[in-house]
């Protein structure tokens, strides 16, 4: 399928790890999965639909997880991407035990419950590997730490999986400063992936240690801004400015914040996907970004 959308090419490259070489907009698959994150999609053929649109957008860098449907997601990537282009990065993410669905939209800590065991994360590399037909994971990330079991452990075992050909980066999800430098301890640590967006930004600190360490930032929730975003409110004035959406200034916003940043909105709809990509070639000024950093 062609295209006359700007592409995610536009948003520039990072080295992940000093492995692969991705388009700085990616994509996150959470919302294709069912109702409360739960079980296949309304609409299966629609979300096979939005695999193939992102990669036709130049999207090469996917993030699914285990945990979201469960399972669903990587078995639509399989379905939708497979087999799979050299230059696309699919990476997943285990560590959390599903058992009923989000009550809302927005994942529940009733429904995802940390289980870093770490016989239980080799099965789950078993498990992904199965589902998304391949011999190796290009990036897998410790989805939450499991406080019930030593870093050393989880980490560890991540790293035995790699020294096994299982596994070619390894990443971690929600961690702080100090808990990202005793990892690096045990392993090289490709990518850490936090909430963080223009009205949640408790891991500034991160995001710089990451930056000056060359390590790849996906923030979850990217495109939460909340009152920020309101008709009446600064974003919505900058984003008519640029002729942008404010999800789209959000975006656009996240990517000047760090040469390392990476970050995958997600969406059930192509419409929603092109707009999201389309961030890609939004240049904000100087002013720009000082006004959204002082919000």
């Amino acid at each position: 399928m062609g295209t006359d959308l700007p592409t995610a090419a536009a948003a520039g490259t990072l080295e992940l790890g000093g492995r692969f070489t991705v388009n700085r907009l990616g994509f996150g698959t959470m919302r294709l999965t069912g109702p409360g994150n739960w079980g296949p999609p309304r609409d299966h053929q629609q979300a096979v639909a939005v695999l193939r649109r992102a990669m036709d957008l130049g999207v090469t860098f996917i993030d699914t997880a285990d945990s979201y449907g469960p399972f669903i997601a990587e078995e639509l990537i399989r379905t939708a991407l497979h087999p799979y282009p050299p230059e696309l990065v699919v990476a997943t993410k285990a560590g959390f035990l599903r058992t009923r669905p989000d009550a809302t939209s927005t994942p529940s800590p009733a429904s995802w419950t940390p289980l870093g065991k770490p016989e239980y994360l080799r099965q789950q590399v078993e498990m992904s590997l199965r589902r998304l037909n391949t011999d190796c994971i290009k990036l897998f990330q410790l989805h939450r730490i499991d406080p019930d079991y030593p870093l050393d452990d989880q980490v560890g075992e991540l790293a035995a999986m790699k020294a096994e050909g299982k596994i070619e980066l390894i990443g971690l999800s929600e961690v702080s400063v100090d808990e990202l430098e005793k990892a690096l301890t045990i392993t090289p640590i490709a990518s850490v992936q936090n909430m963080y967006n223009l009205s949640a930004r408790d891991a500034d600190s991160l995001v710089t240690f990451c930056t000056q360490h060359g390590i790849a930032f996906i923030p979850w929730f990217p495109l939460a801004a909340g009152p920020l975003a309101a008709p009446d409110g600064p974003l919505q004035k900058i984003a008519a400015a640029h002729q942008a959406s404010p999800s789209q200034l959000a975006l656009a916003w996240l990517l000047a914040r760090s040469p390392t940043m990476l970050p995958i909105p997600g969406t059930s709809s192509v419409e929603h996907l092109d707009e999201n990509i389309a961030a890609a070639s939004v240049a904000l000024s100087d002013v720009d970004l000082e006004t959204l950093d002082a919000l």
